[in-house]
């Protein structure tokens, strides 16, 4: 069937007929990820190709760079479900990788949610492009009032509210995220951290900090969380949780512990966890076994290298 399509570029309102075509999405995350289809560019630099079946779109598929991860390009396919199993999707890629710069990143990566009816599919054209599993993400809500609080005192452990403009918090959210990004090297930075993290435009409502002592006496800040609006009002509050990658491995485990306690004391929140924030890892771990926590949704992320 792949021979009798047509491959073009992506144009103005290629979304709207896809959209038509494929359906609802078969998850959050993949209604996420159809948004990186997106028109050609060179800064930064992204190609998106699109196969007609007698000149209707019926699939789609991009590669592009990012400047805060610089050795992969993410790679997003996708094909309706009466053309699927026909190598659309394998010949669309191959295409736009004989696109790629010469100079510029080589390697792929993707991902797709072990939950829904599309996971197998996914992994499976994953597999047949060389990609391999580097990372487990979850969405994982934490139930409220199941969890110690932590002791505060007037010249102890205390917590604070913090301004997401902050030039304190924004260099501790660079740094955290740096150390726990080895895996698919980053490089954020003040600006970038403003822009994709903290900033209103983002959805962050709000930050508030773990300090071991009041910040007039010196305290430093040993883990953040920073809020965002929920999808919809009845559900729990989405939270980027941090600590100072300095801590000792004992140290950030507690801290992270004592925030979510404080978080989680009376309304559910929702953390996602990459299995690299070994602190946050080991905390919620012991939440969703003694059953205070629940694990939503697991994304793999896949690449070739």
């Amino acid at each position: 069937m792949a021979a009798e399509l047509t491959y073009r570029p992506w144009r103005d309102g290629d979304d709207l007929e896809l959209i038509q075509i494929w359906g609802d999405p078969a998850t959050p995350q993949a209604h996420v990820d159809r948004t990186m289809l997106r028109p050609d560019s060179e800064e930064p630099w992204a190609r998106t190709m699109v196969a007609e079946d007698q000149g209707v779109p019926i699939a789609a598929a991009t590669l592009f760079a990012s400047t805060l991860h610089p050795d992969r390009l993410w790679c997003f396919a996708e094909v309706a479900r009466d053309h699927r199993r026909h190598g659309i999707a394998t010949e669309l890629v191959r295409r736009l990788r004989a696109e790629v710069p010469a100079g510029g990143p080589q390697e792929l990566k993707s991902r797709y949610t072990e939950e829904g009816a599309d996971a197998a599919a996914a992994s499976g054209f994953a597999a047949s492009l060389g990609q391999h599993p580097i990372m487990r993400s979850r969405a994982v809500v934490i139930e409220p009032g199941g969890m110690k609080l932590p002791n505060f005192s007037e010249d102890g452990l205390t917590l604070d509210e913090s301004a997401t403009g902050s030039v304190e918090l924004t260099r501790l959210v660079v740094d955290f995220y740096n150390a726990v990004h080895g895996w698919d090297r980053s490089e954020m930075t003040l600006g970038r951290a403003q822009t994709m993290l903290l900033a209103e435009s983002t959805g962050a409502k709000g930050a508030v900090v773990l300090r071991d002592k009041p910040q007039p006496a010196g305290g430093r800040i040993q883990a953040f969380a920073v809020s965002y609006e929920p999808d919809r009002v009845d559900a729990p509050a989405d939270v980027l949780v941090g600590w100072d990658p300095a801590l000792a491995e004992d140290d950030a485990r507690e801290a992270v512990f004592g925030l979510l306690a404080m978080l989680a004391h009376q309304y559910p929140v929702k953390v996602e966890v990459d299995d690299a924030m070994t602190a946050l890892v080991e905390v919620v771990d012991g939440l969703v076994a003694a059953r205070q926590a629940t694990v939503i949704t697991t994304t793999r992320i896949v690449a070739t290298a």
